[in-house]
């Protein structure tokens, strides 16, 4: 067994969030996705549903040997990608850290320990973007606050999905969730009273990340960060009034170009100007 054994066929266009969009230069583009690919195989395995807790943390252990020389194709890939460039691999690492308690951790007690998660599993990702981009490391608030946002939104948004396939709970007991709801049709106005809540306080980690894009030097990273900050606002609001048991919470193609447009172009030109 191998990592292309349990692919799951998904690309960056299947992400919520853009992934090296023609915003990038193109000379990046290329170390973008070779972390992408590196990503998507690992959470690949992690989230395979029939493989053994066994058989994933040995293709992980894989694919961290690849990181270091000898191991998966696509770690390997990486490697040679980042030693390009003089890019640390801790972030590849550390992504592979959340990979990891994925298989073993499925559940999260307190709000500090889910943004301890997201602290391996999203916040390498900005991180490693950032270093590619040769920014200041200045730049981690706002990146570390931005990406775990994201992970947060994606977990209100596939909470029911992650609970019923793999059986994963990344929503505090602490709120007094009731697990077995999220198998229903339909949140009760309790899990609802939660979600919101939680989105919430996700925008609080969207207003740490508001002045991020600001600081960014790179013109076209720092509209491709203001889009992402647009588009992960516009999934709060939706979290706080729609209910993501019944109801569409992810953008259409077309609200998220209509979003990301609004979002660039003053950016854009502003730095233009």
């Amino acid at each position: 067994m191998n990592s292309n054994t349990l692919a799951s066929g998904k690309g960056d266009r299947d992400e919520n969030f853009p992934v090296a969009s023609f915003l990038v230069k193109a000379e990046h583009r290329g170390l973008i996705k070779a972390f992408y690919t590196f990503a998507r195989a690992s959470d690949d395995i992690a989230d395979h549903p029939t493989a053994t807790p066994e058989q994933k943390l040995a293709l992980l252990g894989a694919m961290r040997a690849g990181l270091d020389g000898e191991g998966a194709p696509e770690a390997k890939a990486l490697r040679a990608a980042m030693a390009e460039r003089g890019i640390d691999p801790v972030h590849a690492h550390d992504l592979l850290e959340a990979f990891t308690r994925d298989v073993t951790v499925t559940r999260y007690q307190t709000w500090d320990d889910l943004i301890d998660y997201c602290r391996v599993s999203a916040m390498p990702v900005g991180r490693y973007v950032l270093d590619v981009h040769r920014e200041s490391r200045d730049t981690w608030h706002g990146n570390d606050a931005l990406c775990a946002a994201l992970q947060v939104i994606n977990h209100l948004q596939d909470c029911a999905k992650d609970y019923r396939q793999l059986d994963r709970v990344y929503i505090p007991f602490e709120t007094g969730i009731d697990v077995e709801e999220l198998g229903g049709d339909k949140a009760s106005a309790k899990l609802r009273g939660i979600i919101a809540d939680l989105a919430r306080r996700t925008r609080g980690l969207l207003a740490q990340s508001a002045p991020f894009s600001r600081m960014i030097r790179d013109r076209r990273l720092s509209a491709e960060v203001a889009v992402i900050q647009r588009l992960a606002e516009s999934l709060c609001d939706r979290l706080e009034r729609r209910d993501p048991l019944s109801e569409r919470v992810h953008h259409s193609k077309a609200e998220a170009l209509w979003l990301a447009t609004g979002a660039a172009l003053p950016v854009l030109l502003r730095r233009a100007a």
